[in-house]
């Protein structure tokens, strides 16, 4: 099953062929397209038989399918190559911190840039449809509901300035987590624990790498967080990226305005944001925050 949001309401995606799931459905299923995950079973039960015969298509008119996670997480240095770009180490336990609701985007919004420092971070993004907690890591895909693409965008100089990372502040200033353009539900991918993943920016491949090249894989990160805290249903986890950010290249790269930043997963589709200037926003200084 793949589905969206499609102006707004919840909508069956095959192909170009849309159905709006509260039309088909008579009401049993609402428009809101995060009102099915805490009935994930009951949505997933009826939706596996319903042809998706309903209309054409404009993929510029899907939005962001996931717009009011109750909880967003994140994982850091999640890949091999990119802990060695940075010159970092391994963690012993997933390195979690969140992003804030209000910096998810849409798969085609723009992205408004508040400083020269932003960084891309293409990711793969799971959506939970159960109620998790203390969920042992066999039983870890039976709590997905399906998966997205992500950018997890950064501004390097609140991230990394200063004693303390500010890893929350520095990637969810507005638009700073586009999602979409549509949630897959596994069983449609041949192998969800090995997909490749890239970024390009015009057109130029910055990232390219293979979800199996995951430090900590979906299954330990749903089983670690849910045993600290419950994940509830439609939260989202932003599982880390690969090498080829634009922060540890020589010299560095960080996003322009008329820049575009395309982001993909195999198997779920593409995002395609383009930055553009914020002249009105104050700019941040480097360094310490007096």
């Amino acid at each position: 099953m793949r589905f969206g949001s499609y102006d707004g309401r919840l909508t069956l995606v095959e192909g170009a062929r849309g159905l709006d799931v509260a039309t088909a459905s008579e009401g049993r299923f609402g428009p809101d397209p995060m009102a099915v995950y805490p009935v994930w079973d009951e949505f997933a039960a009826w939706a596996k038989d319903v042809a998706v015969d309903g209309f054409g298509l404009d993929l510029a008119r899907l939005a962001n399918p996931l717009p009011s996670p109750t909880q967003v997480f994140a994982i850091g240095v999640n890949y091999r190559d990119h802990i060695e770009e940075a010159g970092g180490t391994a963690t012993r336990f997933p390195l979690v911190f969140t992003k804030f609701q209000t910096c998810l985007a849409g798969p085609y919004d723009d992205v408004p840039l508040p400083t020269g420092r932003v960084d891309w971070e293409v990711e793969l993004v799971v959506v939970i449809g159960r109620r998790a907690e203390r969920v042992p890591q066999d039983a870890a895909w039976d709590y997905v509901a399906g998966l997205t693409v992500g950018q997890d965008l950064s501004e390097r100089a609140i991230q990394l300035s200063g004693d303390t990372p500010q890893f929350s502040m520095g990637k969810s200033f507005p638009g700073f987590g586009p999602l979409g353009p549509v949630v897959v539900t596994p069983d449609e991918l041949a192998d969800p624990d090995d997909l490749e993943l890239g970024c390009s920016v015009n057109d130029t491949v910055m990232q390219k790498s293979r979800t199996s090249e995951l430090i900590f894989p979906v299954a330990e990160l749903v089983s670690y967080i849910s045993g600290i805290t419950p994940m509830l249903p439609g939260d989202i986890i932003f599982t880390g990226t690969p090498a080829g950010v634009g922060a540890f290249r020589s010299p560095r790269v960080f996003l322009r305005p008329g820049d575009v930043v395309t982001s993909w997963v195999q198997g779920i589709g593409e995002l395609r944001n383009a930055a553009t200037a914020t002249p009105t926003y104050r700019p941040l200084t480097e360094g310490k925050a007096s």
